[in-house]
C-alpha cells in the first residue's frame, strides 16, 4: 500500500455501488437525450455540490473523479451490460436508494418523460423488486415533487377535511 492509497476514490475501471449510484443517476437523465438543468443540479445536490464562492457549483475532486468515471461508462455501456454488471453488487438497501433517486432525477424538470418511464422499469426489473413494493416511495417523492398545493388553493390535497396517507401494503 503507498502513501497516499487512502485518497484513491472508488472510479477505477471496476464497478463499485458508489459508482452504480452515480451511473444510474446518468443513466436516467440522459434517457430522453438531453440532460436538463434541473436534472444536473438534483445530481450535484446529491453528489455533494459545492458553491466555488463565485456562485458556480461544482463537485469536490473526490467526487468529480466519480463523476467522470460514470460519465465515461455510460458512453461505453449500454443500459442492458450497465444493469447486468451493477444489480449483483448492490444491496436491497442500495438498490433502493438509486431507485428513490432515479424518481426524485426524473421529476426534477417536471414530469418524467415517457423514456425515463421506460428505463425505469428496467431498473425495477433488474433490481427483481416490484411496483406494488415500490408504490409507497414512489407516492412519497411525488407529494415532495408537487408544488402545485401552494400555488393553486383549489387543489383536491388543499381540500378541508384531506390528509396525506401513505398507502402501505
Amino acid at each position: 500500500m503507498g502513501l497516499f492509497d487512502m485518497f484513491k476514490s472508488d472510479t477505477g475501471d471496476k464497478m463499485t455501488p458508489h459508482l452504480a449510484f452515480t451511473t444510474a443517476l446518468i443513466y436516467i437523465m440522459s434517457a430522453d437525450g438531453e440532460m436538463d438543468s434541473e436534472e444536473v443540479g438534483h445530481l450535484l445536490s446529491v453528489l455533494g455540490g459545492q458553491d466555488d464562492g463565485k456562485g458556480t457549483i461544482g463537485v469536490g475532486a473526490q467526487n468529480q473523479a466519480l463523476l467522470d468515471a460514470a460519465l465515461k461508462y455510460r458512453r461505453k455501456n449500454s443500459l442492458e451490460t450497465f444493469l447486468a454488471e451493477a444489480a449483483p453488487l448492490l444491496s436491497d438497501a442500495q438498490k433502493m436508494c438509486i431507485m428513490v433517486n432515479l424518481i426524485d432525477s426524473s421529476l426534477a424538470d417536471g414530469q418524467p418523460e415517457p423514456e425515463e418511464q421506460a428505463m425505469f422499469a428496467k431498473f425495477l426489473s433488474a433490481f427483481g423488486i416490484s411496483e406494488e413494493r415500490f408504490r409507497p416511495f414512489f407516492e412519497v417523492i411525488m407529494l415532495k415533487a408537487d408544488r402545485t398545493v401552494f400555488t393553486n388553493q383549489s387543489h383536491p390535497k388543499n381540500q378541508p377535511g384531506y390528509q396525506v396517507k401513505l398507502a402501505l401494503n
